[in-house]
């Protein structure tokens, strides 16, 4: 069963909550964090991307980097910008998107849950990405940004959650520049935090990464070397416990994410739409944005034109948890058989955008010539995604694109 852990969490004052909070390191290159930072000292991008008060250029993973991270947190704390709570508490995190609100529990979950497979997986890993984030672990000793998790939803627990946001007044409560809400409770009543984590115990049987693999892995990584280098280790140290967001499975909903292509392998479009036709029916849908309606189906845009194609009968094995999947069947009888695009994870030519974007994104970038051909996807449901990860199976990278993404600095975790 999954843990739970309550745990003195690092939060900043209400009256600069809203600023201090920040999107996530992994959705904003250097050039755009330094953008979004003009003005406001308080964000956490200049702990999570100290690389934006260093001079323009440096590498974001010089070791300078890091020690600026380390610095710019000890000045938070210095200026009280972050401030620790005197007991442990978890906190209830709610986001409100076009109507549509999702209450995670925030609290701590096991490195032993990761290591031993509690915590599932969907998505591989790379290596120099996972070393990036346990570089920044090792050196703040905090859990500086949540992951995101989910969950098979829980009665007792959606009751208890439902009771502390309807009869507490948030503590912190602010709409982002990007509209959408952010509401965030601190539960103190230690009978309340008790009850959670027992459900969890008894209720719970696994979690789920849903966003922040990278970030996952880093945390439980450097709560593993820390067990192995400590002779007194005990099992209740603050390193055996990493910060992340519970959300339950029936809240939460997977958008699109897209792929967007340089070149044709040296085929023209008419040489590119015969060979789709080989294991798709392509349908011609004119100049009008053409967005996917169901599974199975694609859209894609190419020299001023949107298509539909769907796959042939007997292109793909139903039975297949991983076959199944459109990114599969994409990746596999366009994206390598005609693109020659073997490793999505490394090749250079392709590149993915986030549902959140819209088609309008894919068609700006393929009519401004940087790409020659976009193609959209129908989302993975939750069902796939948990599916596939009580299978054992890995889905192929850039699957799926959770949104809204959690707000960073609302609340971190010290490792001592």
């Amino acid at each position: 069963m999954a843990i739970l852990k309550a745990f003195k969490g690092l939060r900043p004052p209400k009256n600069i909550s809203k600023e201090l909070a920040s999107r996530p390191y992994d959705v904003l290159n250097s050039a755009e964090a330094r953008e979004e930072v003009r003005g406001n000292q308080y964000s956490l991008l200049h702990i999570i991307k100290p690389e934006i008060d260093l001079p323009i250029g440096i590498d974001e993973h010089d070791d300078a980097v890091y020690n600026k991270a380390k610095e710019n947190l000890q000045k938070f704390k210095d200026n009280k910008w972050l401030v620790q709570d005197e007991k442990e508490c978890l906190y209830i995190y709610a986001q409100t998107m076009e109507g549509r609100t999702q209450f995670g529990i925030v609290g701590c979950a096991g490195v032993e849950d990761y290591m031993n497979g509690i915590i599932k997986k969907h998505e591989l890993t790379r290596k120099d990405k996972e070393e990036d984030r346990m570089k920044h672990v090792r050196i703040t000793n905090a859990n500086m940004e949540p992951v995101f998790f989910t969950y098979p939803a829980v009665a007792e627990i959606d009751c208890i959650v439902e009771n502390i946001v309807t009869t507490q007044k948030p503590d912190y409560d602010f709409i982002a520049n990007d509209g959408f809400g952010h509401d965030f409770w601190v539960v103190h009543n230690e009978e309340t935090i008790k009850d959670i984590i027992e459900l969890f115990k008894t209720k719970v049987p696994f979690t789920y990464v849903a966003d922040g693999h990278h970030r996952t892995a880093a945390a439980a990584l450097v709560g593993n070397e820390k067990k192995k280098n400590n002779p007194n280790h005990t099992g209740n140290e603050e390193y055996n416990f990493f910060l992340a967001v519970h959300f339950p499975d029936n809240q939460l909903k997977i958008i699109d994410y897209n792929r967007v292509v340089k070149d044709l392998n040296g085929l023209l479009p008419d040489e590119f739409i015969k060979a789709l036709n080989k294991n798709f029916i392509v349908t011609d849908q004119g100049s009008e944005m053409y967005k996917p309606t169901k599974l199975h189906e694609f859209s894609m845009y190419m020299v001023g034109n949107w298509y539909s194609f769907v796959p042939r009968q007997g292109t793909y094995d139903d039975n297949d948890p991983i076959g199944v999947l459109d990114v599969t069947i994409l990746s596999n009888l366009v994206l390598d058989q005609i693109l020659g695009i073997k490793d999505l994870r490394t090749d250079k030519r392709i590149d993915f955008v986030g549902g959140i974007r819209g088609l309008g994104e894919l068609k700006r970038r393929v009519d401004n010539g940087e790409m020659k051909v976009a193609f959209a996807l129908y989302a993975v449901s939750m069902k796939q995604l948990i599916d596939i990860a009580d299978t054992g199976n890995i889905m192929p990278p850039k699957t799926t694109w959770f949104e809204p993404k959690l707000r960073s600095g609302l609340v971190v975790h010290e490792l001592e």
